[in-house]
């Protein structure tokens, strides 16, 4: 059994004038120990993803249709009673800013204490002493003392490392990671994440990362889906992905990162921007932007094709392919 299986999921919001859309025809499974990339521009539905599988979703937003199965159980049909059980305790979430996370009156020690207290019937010593233990599996230096500290005496990446130790507190069988590094320069990035990678490893952990950092799920990940407009368009092996590209969103974003451009000339980017849910085109939604786009791809939207050992979305796949066969046998000549 699969530790994550996700089924046509749907997320609507309600506007007045009418629902929109923000998540349409979600599929995808998760196994015990395995760690997924999520990537996509903002706007592309990665975080949306990420709520709607802790049913964490504020109004307007909701589940329209479809299942959230953890270990064969709806995560999508319980009560909060239920659900608040498995948060925190079996599924942990890092979000973005951990002062969203972290409580600025609390010490780091006290919020540590209250948190296992809370899922686990075990006295204030014991809590206290399992707490101290997850601070230096992620190498805080001097542990006992940042337990007694408030969160604004510490730095960025120390601040994160410890939202990370709050994550694995309960030793959870999932980790979803919403931009974990977006706030932090980049040599702390590297840290955060390598530090990520070495725990899930040890524990056999699964990991959902959410980025827009294709460098980062490169690193990290074993399997990417990419998302556009609220619906997953390619995803397969991340090296496959990062390495040969299938679908034209994924490849514009791959000639995007700046170490694929030639020094002194403009970095590519992908011309237009992406559609608001009020306004998703009929058919692919990505056909305005797309250089490949043919009239049955403004109105009919494409199901999945397998293209080498990836799931693409996509009507010109095969005939991408055989233009870049054409391109290499020219070339030869």
């Amino acid at each position: 059994m699969s530790l994550l299986e996700v089924k046509d999921l749907e997320v609507r919001f309600g506007l007045r004038k009418g629902d929109v859309k923000a998540l349409r025809d979600i599929d995808f499974t998760l196994k015990r120990g395995e760690r997924v990339g999520i990537v996509g521009e903002s706007g592309a539905g990665k975080s949306v993803l990420g709520f709607s599988i802790l049913n964490l979703l504020s109004k307007p937003g909701y589940i329209a249709k479809g299942e959230v199965l953890f270990e064969g159980q709806n995560l999508a049909d319980l009560s909060p009673k239920e659900l608040g059980a498995i948060r925190g305790n079996r599924i942990s979430m890092i979000f973005q800013d951990p002062m969203m996370t972290l409580n600025p009156v609390l010490t780091i020690g006290e919020q540590m204490v209250e948190c296992l207290m809370a899922h686990r019937k075990i006295t204030k010593g014991a809590a206290r002493e399992i707490a101290l233990q997850k601070l230096k599996q992620v190498y805080i230096p001097s542990p006992e003392q940042r337990l007694d500290q408030y969160p604004h005496e510490l730095s960025g990446g120390m601040r994160q490392r410890i939202v990370i130790a709050i994550g694995l507190l309960l030793d959870p069988d999932l980790i979803i990671a919403d931009e974990p590094t977006t706030a932090l320069d980049v040599t702390i990035q590297a840290e955060i994440m390598e530090l990520m990678l070495e725990l899930c490893e040890r524990n056999n952990v699964a990991l959902i990362l959410i980025t827009h950092d294709l460098g980062v799920v490169s690193q990290v990940t074993q399997r990417t889906f990419v998302m556009y407009a609220g619906r997953i368009i390619e995803q397969g092996p991340t090296r496959e992905i990062i390495n040969d590209a299938q679908h034209p969103y994924t490849q514009g974003l791959i000639n995007a990162l700046p170490q694929m451009g030639i020094r002194g000339e403009r970095l590519r980017q992908i011309r237009g921007a992406m559609p608001t849910l009020q306004a998703v085109p009929q058919g692919c939604a990505f056909s305005p932007r797309c250089d490949y786009v043919t009239e049955n791809c403004r109105h009919v939207l494409p199901g999945f094709t397998r293209s080498g050992g990836c799931q693409v979305a996509c009507h010109m796949v095969e005939e991408m392919k055989r233009e870049e066969q054409r391109s290499a046998e020219g070339s030869e000549e």
